[in-house]
């Protein structure tokens, strides 16, 4: 069955759709030695090159569906070369026979905890979209003094440079007496250092972010910072119905 160019590379793990739309935009991609244009489709059983090199589709989608819940550590960066030699995520993670590993949205640098890991490119995608609105989870220290004011404006919603952005839900730590206190929150905006934002723009500093959860993906026990637990068929279902998917 034939399918949308960009949508077959995507769960073949080659690239998000908007990457293989600007590939594909930029006259690299061919099939059946036609140069491919937006709206081709094509199958397994086509030939795809990507500047010249055939992409064995049939190997890298028998793959199936894998997603690792990483246990980030600080310094870790989410890239698969960084030139300041930093560690990077992908060093860790098991090798594959097909296809590639793609990293779920981003942690930064200094930010720890559970990062999804997938061969899907559609599962990733869809993930990431605002329009899904999956439910991240975080610990976050916070140095400076907060009120209950301060958290109301938090749900409430603050403005920040790239628009309207609140948290869903917020705990209190049990630390209440301490110079940096701890505190659980939700959000559903993948946007850029959107936690960390959040708390600046109240005038206090975030000293340490974790994630702790993704959708239903909880951040996973007994695992040291830089390893890994890989999904079952049960949860990669779970977390997928999420996004309207069926894995």
């Amino acid at each position: 069955m034939s399918e949308r160019l960009q949508k077959l590379l995507a769960r073949a793990g080659y690239g998000s759709r908007r990457q293989i739309e600007q590939v594909i935009e930029s006259g690299r991609l061919r099939i059946n030695d036609k140069v491919a244009t937006l709206g081709d489709r094509a199958s397994v059983h086509d030939r795809v090159r990507m500047d010249g090199k055939l992409l064995n589709l049939e190997e890298r989608l028998a793959v199936g569906c894998r997603v690792l819940a990483y246990k980030k550590h600080v310094d870790q960066v989410v890239t698969r070369r960084d030139p300041e030699g930093r560690p990077t995520i992908f060093k860790s993670l098991p090798k594959l026979r097909a296809g590639r590993w793609l990293a779920v949205g981003r942690l930064d640098v200094n930010t720890s905890g559970l990062l999804l890991v997938t061969t899907d490119g559609e599962l990733k995608r869809r993930l990431e979209h605002p329009s899904y609105e999956v439910v991240r989870s975080y610990a976050v220290r916070i140095r400076g003094e907060v009120d209950d004011a301060m958290l109301d404006r938090l749900l409430a919603g603050v403005e920040l440079d790239d628009g309207t952005a609140r948290f869903d839900s917020i705990r209190v730590g049990e630390d209440a007496h301490r110079a940096n206190r701890w505190f659980e929150v939700t959000v559903r905006q993948g946007r850029n250092r959107v936690v960390r934002r959040l708390w600046a723009s109240q005038g206090v500093t975030v000293s340490r972010l974790m994630r702790t959860g993704f959708g239903t993906v909880g951040l996973p026990s007994g695992v040291k910072a830089g390893g890994w637990r890989e999904l079952d068929r049960k949860q990669v279902r779970e977390l997928a119905g999420l996004v309207d998917l069926k894995r």
